[in-house]
């Protein structure tokens, strides 16, 4: 007895399209040039298989069952998953790679990196695209583990890495920021690290594997770790704690005035990134991520990722 799998072909699925179309069985069997009794037959092969009743002979008209419904909705998907895969294949083998993962550092900014990845699909690539979250020297480790195609938002020069290309995104200039209430923003400026010392500090986890925690922390000095940038702005906005925070990121909070900057005696921080891929200069990227490099080549398009945090 024929199985599920042998009687749903693309080709059976498309004559039960094509019954329900055309209305009825012996219309269906002229327009694809078969007998009705051998139309009739494939069918009842495709229902004894699944064990169901396909359409209703009562009338004149063949009318789908809700089973036969289903499976007609289900055909469609089918048959357009085929053709979706057929040109995917087709497109692959003219250089474009399966999947294209860039791992993204929580310091870049999410909506122009959206735009690109809008501005991606509207070339309606092969490729499937997939963005990942790093911090500090996770997002580095992403890319040199396999994890990940290209890295944007390197905190350290990747260039001596082998097998990593890299180049500069641009500069990340940090600011000490502490709710108002806090009791450090009526503190003496600039604050000495003595005084840092009292308060908690709020740092954002390494996603590397083998990472310690944010930058700037203070021997012995109380810690509170969020896993994200995001999240560590809104602790101190809460006034949990404090820290250096990408100025770009707060400026609009610092604006509002949940957050006030303090000039602390340590000096100002300044963090400069880069972005990277793996690869040789020998090697010719695949289209997907020579596409992405040539976005990168651009200032305006740098610039945006280091600084356009907020839509204006």
């Amino acid at each position: 007895m024929p199985t599920p799998r042998d009687v749903l072909t693309p080709d059976s699925l498309a004559m039960l399209q094509a019954i329900d179309e055309a209305g009825s069985f012996a219309a269906a069997a002229r327009q694809l040039g078969l007998v009705p009794s051998a139309l009739t037959y494939r069918v009842r092969q495709i229902e004894d298989a699944l064990d169901v009743l396909l359409f209703d002979r009562r009338s004149r008209h063949a009318q789908p069952t809700e089973a036969g419904q289903e499976l007609l909705r289900e055909g469609m998907r089918l048959l357009q998953e085929i053709d979706s895969v057929a040109h995917r294949v087709r497109r692959v083998a003219t250089g474009w790679e399966p999947q294209l993962t860039i791992v993204v550092d929580g310091a870049v900014a999410r909506t122009p990196m959206l735009e690109l990845a809008e501005a991606f699909y509207a070339l309606q690539p092969p490729t499937r695209l997939k963005l990942s979250d790093g911090i500090l020297s996770g997002t580095l480790e992403t890319l040199t583990s396999g994890r990940a195609d290209l890295a944007i938002g390197v905190a350290v020069h990747a260039s001596n890495v082998a097998g990593v290309q890299a180049r500069e995104l641009g500069e990340l200039n940090f600011v000490f920021a502490v709710a108002p209430h806090h009791p450090l923003a009526t503190a003496q400026q600039p604050i000495p690290d003595a005084v840092l010392m009292q308060h908690r500090l709020i740092a954002v986890a390494d996603s590397g594997l083998r990472g310690t925690t944010s930058m700037g922390l203070l021997n012995g000095q109380d810690i509170f770790t969020v896993d994200s940038m995001q999240a560590k702005i809104e602790a101190q906005v809460r006034g949990i704690g404090c820290g250096f925070l990408p100025y770009a990121m707060v400026d609009p909070y610092i604006q509002a005035g949940l957050l006030v900057m303090r000039q602390v005696a340590r000096p100002s921080r300044d963090v400069r990134m880069y972005y990277a891929w793996s690869g040789t200069p020998l090697q010719s990227p695949g289209r997907a991520l020579q596409w992405w490099l040539q976005q990168l080549e651009s200032p305006a398009t740098r610039k945006a990722l280091m600084e356009n945090h907020h839509r204006h």
